[in-house]
């Protein structure tokens, strides 16, 4: 009997909506443009408002590539943004470590429209005909221009599953999709909660009463000093048109000095980053207590994505665990972490891991302990 094919997932990622929605989402509608976060500049060690911003706001490009490895075998992974701008630079190591492909889109109006969405939608096309064997689109935004690509890819053939940021997506786009997930519900994403709203309190409001007051019983007062002011300006006026006159005339002959425009030297942010991954690229001795930690991470992780994906069933089997492991880190080996087998892989994690022991060895089936 033919082995069922391994579903095939395609993901497009439109990176300053996800961004962008996730700052505002934590920082009120709009900060993103009112703390002009695009292109702050974030010194190493800074302290600033915006920085401290940019740090918490930090989308995990991991989370997301991880839960569309759940449905399937990444084939495609693509992220389209304008990557010279600052707050998107500095995601260059998490999307090298992921292996997604970036897409530039410079910037071609003044309101910041980069036409990524338009791109996105014609690459997703294109790829559905290119690529037959794609089972399942992943779209990361939460744009409704993106209600007719889901709709067209569903009419293709394609299961079609959304992730946005709370708040920020579009109720249609959640309809036209087959699954729909909110950022904060990734698994290993801390789900933001807006902290309340401090009320105002009655002396605060005490004091703006009282120049209403005064404002009232001054008001004849007031109007009587406006007209003399008036009238003084007028009669300034009519002694300064002379002057002007002879200032029109004078000027025609030293010229109109205008102020020098100079065209700012362009640096490219990506030049720091440069440098810090060229020292990452350096061989560092392996902490092997480092590398425990990861793997028994990745098999948490693997399993509350198992749990996800099988409507919460108390158990899972153990080929789907390790199966999911490798499609969320394809380096992973049991045998290079000292253990003959994924059975004692799993054994050895018995602080995180419940083996069900009454099944049989074929059908051993694990589970998170409580």
């Amino acid at each position: 009997m033919a082995e069922p094919q391994t579903p095939r997932v395609a993901v497009y990622i439109d990176f300053d909506n996800i961004v962008i929605s996730r700052y505002n989402q934590m920082f009120g509608k709009a900060a993103f443009t009112r703390d002009r976060a695009r292109t702050h500049e974030v010194v190493s060690g800074g302290t600033d408002e915006v920085s401290g911003r940019l740090q918490q706001a930090k989308v995990d490009v991991g989370a997301v590539i991880d839960y569309a490895s759940s449905f399937g075998s990444i084939v495609v992974s693509r992220a389209y943004a304008d990557w010279s701008q600052r707050v998107n630079a500095a995601y260059q190591k998490q999307l090298i470590d992921r292996a997604i492909d970036l897409t530039q889109m410079f910037t071609t109006t003044l309101a910041g429209k980069n036409g990524a969405d338009i791109r996105l939608a014609v690459d997703v096309v294109e790829d559905l005909f290119r690529l037959p064997d794609v089972t399942h689109v992943v779209i990361v935004a939460g744009d409704s221009d993106y209600i007719a690509l889901a709709q067209r890819a569903r009419r293709l053939g394609r299961h079609v599953i959304g992730i946005g940021v709370a708040g920020a997506t579009s109720r249609a786009l959640m309809a036209a999709c087959d699954e729909f997930s909110d950022y904060d519900d990734l698994p290993g994403i801390e789900r933001w909660v807006a902290p309340p709203r401090a009320a105002a309190t009655p002396a605060a409001a005490a004091p703006a009463e009282a120049p209403a007051t005064d404002a009232a019983q001054t008001a004849p007062a007031t109007k009587a000093k406006a007209g003399s002011r008036r009238a003084k300006s007028t009669d300034a006026a009519a002694k300064a048109e002379p002057a002007a006159s002879g200032a029109a005339s004078a000027a025609p002959e030293s010229g109109p000095k205008r102020k020098a425009t100079t065209i700012p030297e362009f640096s490219h942010p990506l030049e720091p980053l440069d440098s810090a991954l060229d020292e990452d690229v350096e061989e560092a001795p392996v902490d092997p207590a480092t590398t425990q930690k990861a793997a028994t991470d990745l098999l948490v992780r693997a399993l509350r994505l198992v749990h996800t994906r099988s409507n919460d069933e108390e158990w899972a089997f153990t080929s789907e665990v390790k199966n999911q492991m490798i499609r969320m880190d394809p380096a992973f080996k049991e045998k290079p972490l000292g253990f003959k087998s994924f059975s004692d892989f799993i054994a050895s994690r018995s602080d995180v891991v419940e083996v069900n022991e009454k099944a049989a060895a074929n059908t051993r089936r694990l589970r998170l302990k409580a």
